[in-house]
């Protein structure tokens, strides 16, 4: 006999607890011959609204572990920085504490990097995200201003070595995080290729999809968080081949209401109806897996605010969404004429 598949009414909210329940009870009693798949069908949702957004500003050196369209869980890594050698032989004069705040430009195609002591007290709006006009202090002691318009996109901590050397002196920017104080101390000898630190590590801080955008002078990684949805709240698909003690093992499982009968009988699903689960879950061999579907909080004909790029600050009316590549056209009115503009789902909010 062939094993059909079977549907299982729970409690809602129990389905994966009645999978997991099912899949152990017929192992622990070696009844895997009576049973084959067990699933509860969901789909994936990429949440494209840009405040769930998560980023990553990486230099042009750094080694992706990560690629456009790769699934990732929160405590991936991502990439790691190159790690950091003296260049030449010399003595440590000074290791002080500094900030690192890179600004770029609205229509992001050029970036600013300030590095501010500590010890002049950078501002506390000094945010990633935070919008910066040319002329703003930096710090309160206000030895640095900011010389382009833009927001901040990247806020780090950093220990800054200076090495005095034989022609003159070096200067290294080392991850705060990965600085040892047993290794290094002012006064001491470094020699020419010895390890200051190891490079920078970023770690995914949300379980999303991932996309690598290549800026020129840097890559920036982003995680559009995703989340699951059970396609058939409250129902569970098994491949069972039936029989009277199987049947009363599954009833009897907790959280299980009973099988999808009629007249008391389980009913097996038809083999089409059957597949047609299986190739919307991606569970069948010879289907590739299905991708994940984008939701937006925005509909076609509805205003949207374009919240970043040359256009920043424009409304506009949403003409066409392209959900493949996470792109939406905006019907933008520019000196008096509608003009279309396409823009990734980032850089607009819904007009609420």
């Amino acid at each position: 006999m062939r094993k059909k598949w079977y549907v299982i009414q729970t409690y809602s909210g129990m389905e994966n607890k009645v999978k997991e329940d099912l899949e152990r009870r017929f192992q622990s009693l070696g009844l895997e011959r009576y049973v084959g798949r067990v699933v509860v069908p969901e789909e994936i949702i990429i949440d494209s609204k840009a405040k769930s957004l998560e980023r990553h500003v990486v230099s042009m050196n750094a080694r992706l572990h990560v690629s456009t369209g790769a699934e990732v869980k929160a405590g991936e890594i991502l990439a790691e920085e190159p790690n950091i050698h003296a260049r030449k032989d010399g003595v440590i004069t000074e290791i002080k504490n500094f900030r690192r705040i890179v600004i770029e430009t609205i229509d992001r195609k050029y970036t600013k990097t300030y590095y501010i002591p500590e010890s002049d007290k950078p501002d506390r709006g000094l945010k990633v995200g935070a919008r910066i006009r040319q002329g703003m202090p930096l710090s309160k002691k206000g030895d640095q201003f900011a010389e382009i318009d833009g927001k901040i996109v990247v806020v780090e901590r950093l220990k800054r070595v200076r090495v005095k050397t034989d022609d003159g002196e070096e200067v290294y920017y080392l991850p705060y995080e990965n600085f040892d104080t047993t290794r290094l101390s002012k006064g001491m000898e470094v020699k020419a290729g010895m390890l200051l630190s190891e490079g920078k590590k970023y770690y995914a801080k949300s379980t999303g999809k991932v996309e690598v955008m290549d800026m020129g002078t840097r890559k920036e990684i982003r995680i559009a968080k995703t989340k699951t949805r059970r396609l058939f709240p409250g129902y569970v698909f098994a491949e069972l081949l039936l029989t009277d003690d199987i049947e009363q093992l599954v009833r009897r499982a907790p959280n299980v209401i009973n099988f999808v009968s009629i007249g008391g009988q389980p009913v097996p699903l038809k083999p089409r109806e059957a597949r047609v689960i299986l190739r919307l879950i991606g569970e069948e061999t010879y289907e590739e897996k299905r991708a994940a579907r984008v939701e937006f909080d925005f509909n076609i004909g509805e205003p949207v605010k374009i919240i970043s790029g040359p256009f920043e600050g424009f409304v506009g009316v949403v003409n066409e969404i392209d959900p493949e590549h996470n792109e939406v056209k905006v019907m933008v009115t520019i000196f008096g004429r509608e003009t279309p503009v396409v823009l990734h789902v980032d850089e607009v909010e819904k007009v609420v």
